[in-house]
């Protein structure tokens, strides 16, 4: 395994390779068409809390396509089009007493691959309970047979993502982010790991008709900046911390990986012959640079916006959350970034040096609430039936109403990528046809 990391000098460099552009202009307004179903963490709702979500498209009948989300502690759920409920797959439990339970954080799709002699199509997940990644087969006919789309197929004996032992499992600096792409016949996904600035690449394979992986390389991102000032600066993290990435998202036909760190910004990462090349700061969250204090009382971070000094970006407001790319023909489309701290979505080019197009938000409808706080997302650019016949874009909703009382519900939340698209000032593309996520090749 070769592991890549970057130097204090090349963190400091990497300050300076920033796109330029004017100051993000006021978001634009979308309302979504359908919502899934509110889910609460408490005890009654089974501890669920919303998180990621990833779209397959079913090769037969695209409007028979699916929604898969991670609950965390409670698990998968599995949603049509409409938003309604098909499936739902719990967490594995704790392996015994005082071992951490499956926790499932992120999600992604892989389009045939090799299984048992079989092109199988997978959704993949992160347990972070367990440093784990999961594999569930897709059945094609599982709902017009009456049966569940979904079965694991994790291969017994694969290993935690990074942890050295069962114990290091325990302290939960585990698999956190997941983003997954193919490369011919092999299939890879890139994991992030909790409270760390660590990647992971791995390849999955095929350990007797089960998925198992093998880690390819490792990447960790800076922890500590240096500031044009000259000045070092280290985002603010609980004690022992450091600036975590979740939402990630690889374009798939430039072999290049997106992932947000949470409290620093937006990297871009190409993937050269299955490794991690340089990785360079697209864009910086506006709270980069701000001086700040523990409060142990409080048990978090105070920052010091008065003495601000103005390093910062005008996109993303911390945390930088999902990430999710559209693909369109001759190198277009766009890699679109949540930015959890003012419930608005941030949209650069695929092209260059992804230069910011625009932010949007999605709003309260006739019928559908907005979004916001939104950790994950994911968006395809093929038609999917009646319903979405332009392509959809799939947002987490951390505050989903109305509310029940004290719960804290959270849900997904479905916008036709059309409406994205025609609020802009200057429409965003539309291309239903150029890229096939089944064959990104």
């Amino acid at each position: 395994m070769s592991t890549t990391a970057l130097t204090a000098a090349a963190a400091a460099a990497a300050t300076l390779l920033l796109i330029t552009g004017a100051p993000a202009a006021q978001p634009v307004s979308v309302a979504a068409r359908a919502e899934t179903p509110a889910v609460y963490d408490d005890e009654a709702g089974g501890n669920a809390d919303a998180d990621d979500p990833a779209v397959w498209v079913d090769p037969r009948n695209p409007g028979r396509s699916l929604v898969i989300g991670t609950l965390k502690e409670a698990g998968l759920d599995v949603y049509g089009l409409d938003g309604a409920r098909v499936q739902h797959i719990d967490a594995p439990a704790a392996p015994g007493a005082g071992a951490a339970a499956g926790r499932f954080n992120n999600v992604d799709v892989v389009y045939g691959f090799e299984l048992g002699g079989r092109k199988t199509d997978l959704a993949v997940v992160s347990d972070r309970g367990r440093d784990r990644v999961r594999a569930y087969a897709i059945d094609p006919g599982a709902l017009a047979a009456g049966r569940p789309p979904l079965r694991d197929v994790t291969a017994p004996d694969v290993a935690p993502v990074f942890a050295a032992n069962e114990a290091d499992v325990d302290e939960q600096r585990t698999a956190y982010g997941l983003t997954a792409f193919s490369d011919g016949d092999d299939a890879y996904v890139v994991v992030s790991q909790r409270e760390e600035t660590r990647l992971r690449l791995l390849e999955l394979e095929d350990r007797g008709g089960r998925v198992g992986y093998k880690a390819e390389d490792t990447l960790d991102l800076p922890d500590t900046f240096t500031l044009p000032d000259g000045t070092r600066w280290t985002p603010c993290a609980d004690p022992g911390e450091r600036p975590q990435v979740e939402g990630m998202a690889v374009d798939q036909e430039r072999r290049v990986l997106y992932a947000a760190q949470e409290t620093v910004g937006l990297w871009r990462i190409d993937l050269d012959d299955e490794e991690f090349g340089k990785p360079r700061l697209v864009d910086r969250v506006r709270e980069y640079g701000i001086p700040w204090s523990y409060e142990p009382d409080e048990e978090e971070c105070v920052l010091d916006h008065a003495h601000d000094p103005g390093f910062g970006g005008t996109r993303l407001s911390a945390d930088a959350e999902g990430v999710t790319v559209y693909h369109a023909g001759d190198g277009e489309g766009y890699v679109i970034a949540s930015s959890q701290g003012d419930d608005t979505f941030a949209v650069y080019e695929r092209e260059g040096r992804n230069a910011y197009v625009g932010s949007f938000a999605v709003a309260d409808g006739a019928s559908v609430d907005g979004v916001q706080h939104s950790d994950g997302s994911t968006v395809v650019n093929v038609p999917l039936g009646q319903a979405f016949p332009q392509g959809l874009l799939v947002t987490h909703d951390g505050e989903a109403t109305p509310a029940d009382g004290d719960r804290e519900a959270t849900d997904f939340k479905f916008t036709a990528w059309q409406d994205v698209a025609r609020a802009f000032p200057e429409e965003l593309t539309v291309d239903t046809g150029s890229f096939d996520p089944r064959d990104p090749d």
